[in-house]
């Protein structure tokens, strides 16, 4: 068919609104043009931009997206990735809550591709998660270029990698002036950490480096409450950039993005490269996450 002929019969296709049996084109081309997006995020905090991200790169290639939800049942998640194998989607993202945790179900022997985001991936399996580090770094370093030479790292569970990649990446930078403060992921915890740290004796820090947004805020709240003002006093970085909590603080959070659009952006092309054969190396790919500037640290909102 000519280039011509083409063309018109697109046109009239769309003044008609004629839509291609989906069905059909599966049958022709042996993909059904779908993926799955499994997750045990429920409550859909990482999920939920990983997915924008994933839908925003497969919809120029006519390809949906549709989401299930495991919480951390096996059985449960047994039956949707069975329920995805009979929709034959041409392959499956899998994604977390954590990226040291493997989702309860086992997708190492699926016949479909699998990439891993977000969560931790079978070995060599494809697998994109944030360069903690790198964001910890950002943070650090931000926070020393304002002068702050007395910086307190207040974060979450031990237990997480990405607690730990953050806490080294703190150490290696701002020394081993304060210990680093364990907790949990909580407002309350951050608020509890400023009592611990101002009750002692000594120097007191004038910059603080929170694990996620709501730990930071937490000890905005509790500076406010003992009259030490933030930026003036103390700069304070969070980690995650949750806007419904960065940019409702008072003032507003200074924070590390963790670029989940991008990483969802990035696993879609993946697995969409994998189903159509195309050749692509296993291993982790760590994308570098972004500074996001707002009041807290003193300066106008700007990214880095």
């Amino acid at each position: 068919m000519g280039e011509e002929t083409r063309e018109r019969v697109k046109r009239i296709a769309r003044e008609i609104g004629f839509r291609p049996n989906a069905l059909a084109r599966g049958l022709l081309s042996k993909r059904s043009f779908t993926i799955g997006l499994l997750t045990n995020d429920t409550y859909g905090r990482f999920t939920l931009p990983v997915m924008a991200g994933v839908s925003e790169a497969l919809v120029d290639h006519g390809v949906s997206v549709f989401l299930c939800a495991i919480e951390d049942d096996p059985a449960l998640g047994q039956i949707h990735v069975d329920a995805m194998l009979d929709k034959q989607v041409d392959g499956i993202i899998a994604s977390g809550k954590r990226v040291d945790r493997q989702l309860p179900v086992d997708l190492s022997s699926i016949p479909v591709p699998v990439v891993y985001a977000f969560t931790e991936g079978m070995p060599g399996s494809v697998s994109f998660r944030s360069d903690d580090a790198q964001g910890a770094r950002l943070a650090v370093e931000w926070l020393i270029g304002l002068g702050r030479s007395r910086i307190a790292h207040i974060t979450g569970p031990e237990s997480f990698f990405s607690v730990r990649e953050r806490a080294f990446a703190y150490r290696e930078l701002a020394g081993d002036g304060e210990p680093v403060l364990y907790g949990v992921w909580a407002e309350a915890w951050g608020h509890e950490a400023v009592d611990q740290i101002w009750s002692r004796a000594g120097e007191k820090p004038d910059g603080i480096f929170c694990g996620n947004d709501q730990i930071a805020r937490g000890v905005v709240d509790a500076l406010r409450e003992r009259g030490v003002k933030v930026p003036e006093d103390v700069s304070v970085v969070g980690f995650d950039n949750w806007e419904i909590v960065a940019a409702q603080t008072r003032p507003p959070l200074t924070t590390i993005d963790m670029e989940l659009k991008e990483l969802g952006r990035q696993a879609g092309l993946t697995v969409l490269a994998l189903a159509e054969g195309r050749p692509v190396e296993p291993g982790v790919r760590k994308l570098p996450c972004r500074l996001i500037v707002r009041q807290s640290c003193g300066s106008d909102a700007r990214e880095e």
